[in-house]
């Protein structure tokens, strides 16, 4: 009796072309909108001002572009007293920012507990408001006769202020010392915040390890949390010195015509004198000196892992 064998299925041939992957595109596709939104807010805007920094003429008789760059050195030249006085009041907010910072963020980060949401929605607290609210606030505080330069007064701290040129007589407002007060108040949240993310990613074993190495407390600070907390601190002080800098409401607000920032200069000239050659130019020179600055503080810090 004879058997039939079949043959068994054949295998099915591989196609000579992979299938197409028809989700490769799909970041693209999410990447767009960012993208458009960067063309159109940010990159014409700043073409525009580029142009706008090498016209002549006037707002009666239009502007043309006549490649004019000599108003870059006239407005360096001018104004250069208000770009080292905005370097200097947003250094010395940015190291206030981060010696009134640091404790706080270790404080929340290692030491809050269950109290850690409550004191991050205090820092957070002062964004509920506006901005302008919040520095004209400080026109109450810091007012001739009032609680805060009364007490300053009797401890004969205006006095040595007075002597360092922070303050005139016994006087806060309208000095270096009040816009410095309020560019410090205004940007201490972007400081914490950062600092705090970067303090809350340690792990706690590496501190009970410096101490079953008999390291003392400061030298455990020293040698393990700050320099592992180095990535907040650089975007902390980033985030308070980069907006400092550029500010004009604090000393629009706080300080006196001795006390203007390039910002007041920038926004005079955009607004009230209509020189928007000057104007354009001051932006442009603002950015490259922050952008220089940050660069170079950047690479001395040694780290770019930024929070």
């Amino acid at each position: 009796m004879a058997t039939v064998t079949e043959a068994p299925p054949s295998a099915p041939q591989p196609d000579s072309k992979p299938p197409r992957k028809r989700g490769r595109l799909v970041p693209y596709w999410l990447l767009l909108p960012g993208i458009l939104w960067l063309l159109v807010f940010f990159a014409l805007p700043m073409v525009y001002q580029a142009s706008t920094s090498v016209q002549t003429g006037s707002l009666e008789e239009g502007f043309k572009v006549t490649w004019h760059f000599q108003t870059y050195w006239n407005a360096l030249s001018d104004y250069w007293p208000q770009f080292l006085r905005s370097v200097l009041y947003a250094g010395a907010a940015t190291i206030l920012c981060l010696l009134l910072g640091y404790p706080l963020a270790y404080l929340i980060a290692f030491r809050a507990g269950r109290w850690r949401n409550v004191v991050l929605i205090l820092v957070i607290a002062p964004f509920f408001t506006s901005f302008l609210i919040r520095t004209l606030a400080w026109k109450t505080i810091l007012a001739d006769g009032g609680p805060v330069v009364g007490a300053l007064n009797t401890l004969h701290v205006l006095d040595v202020t007075s002597w360092l040129g922070f303050t005139a007589g016994d006087r806060v407002l309208a000095t270096p010392l009040a816009v410095v007060c309020g560019l410090t108040y205004n940007f201490l949240p972007f400081m914490i915040l950062p600092l705090y993310t970067s303090l809350e990613r340690i792990d706690g074993r590496l501190h009970e390890a410096a101490g079953d190495l008999y390291a003392k407390p400061f030298t455990t600070f020293r040698k393990v949390t700050f320099p592992l907390s180095m990535p907040g601190v650089v975007s902390g002080t980033l985030l308070t010195f980069i907006p400092a800098s550029g500010d004009y409401v604090n000393a629009d607000l706080l300080g006196s015509t001795d006390t203007r920032m390039v910002g007041n200069v920038i926004q005079t000239q955009f607004l009230r004198i209509l020189d928007y050659p000057t104007a354009a130019a001051l932006s442009f020179i603002l950015m490259a000196a922050i952008l220089i600055m940050v660069t170079l503080y950047i690479r001395k810090s040694g780290t770019e892992d930024l929070v």
